[in-house]
């Protein structure tokens, strides 16, 4: 399954925050995998009582710089994947990145929009428009619009009144792509977060930013390639949503 996994997203392409691929091994058989976004306690004792085999998500246990050490929270987690026999599969920008199944990409279909062209460091952000027969929005219009689609709030600052034609997105806590959206032409920026910075440069640069939250908006790429890598391989995929304001 690592194999399959890779082969779909390459994470030898990536520069990443931690370890992509194989966090925690389980049992060699493998019948059915749960994806998810993140490796709470909470996903966890789900993909048990789900009876998973496999666990693959986007957020794994482990990061660049963390406490090494397994205690608290981490120790919870651990014992319960390890009792239990389950492997858990993590892959990060990688899942980001992936031109059909990543979180990007999916976003972009759950949104309407269309890529044309990538930007940013490692290429992570997309950068396009409306896909074909949406008509163009205002920026209230695009707060309407996302708020539907995602069911959710959505934080936007304006920073024109005129339709945007073209939108730039990058899923997540990638905020600090803003610029880099701004620099590529961009009327609009969708992701995940918004810091002080980014409202100041909307109004100053007459580019609209909307923080739609960071689980939401990287809550379709995991789903995506798990049901595609258990298609090919002949397993069980369930998603299970464990949810998240931030």
């Amino acid at each position: 399954m690592l194999q399959a996994f890779d082969a779909v997203l390459q994470p030898e392409r990536f520069k990443d925050y931690g370890p992509n691929g194989l966090q925690v091994e389980g049992r060699q058989g493998i019948r059915k995998i749960v994806s998810g976004v993140t490796a709470s306690r909470a996903l966890i004792e789900a993909a048990i009582a789900a009876q998973a085999d496999a666990l693959f998500v986007h957020h794994g246990l482990f990061w660049r710089g963390q406490d090494g050490r397994v205690t608290g929270w981490m120790k919870q987690r651990l014992a319960l994947l390890l009792a239990h026999d389950v492997n858990l599969f993590a892959y990060h920008l990688p899942l980001a990145a992936h031109p059909e199944w990543g979180n990007n990409a999916q976003l972009g279909r759950v949104l309407g929009l269309r890529a044309d062209a990538r930007f940013g460091e490692q290429e992570l952000g997309f950068v396009g428009g409306w896909a074909d027969g949406q008509p163009y929005l205002t920026a209230g219009e695009t707060t309407r619009h996302l708020e539907l689609r995602l069911g959710r709030p959505v934080v936007s600052v304006v920073g024109s009144q005129e339709p945007i034609r073209t939108i730039a997105w990058c899923s997540g806590g990638a905020q600090g792509y803003f610029e880099a959206a701004i620099a590529a032409g961009a009327q609009a920026f969708i992701t995940g977060e918004i810091s002080e910075p980014q409202a100041h440069l909307a109004r100053e640069c007459g580019v609209s930013f909307f923080a739609c939250g960071h689980h939401a908006t990287e809550c379709f790429g995991a789903p995506a390639v798990a049901s595609h890598v258990a298609e090919q391989l002949g397993l069980v995929h369930e998603f299970i949503e464990i949810a998240n304001p931030a």
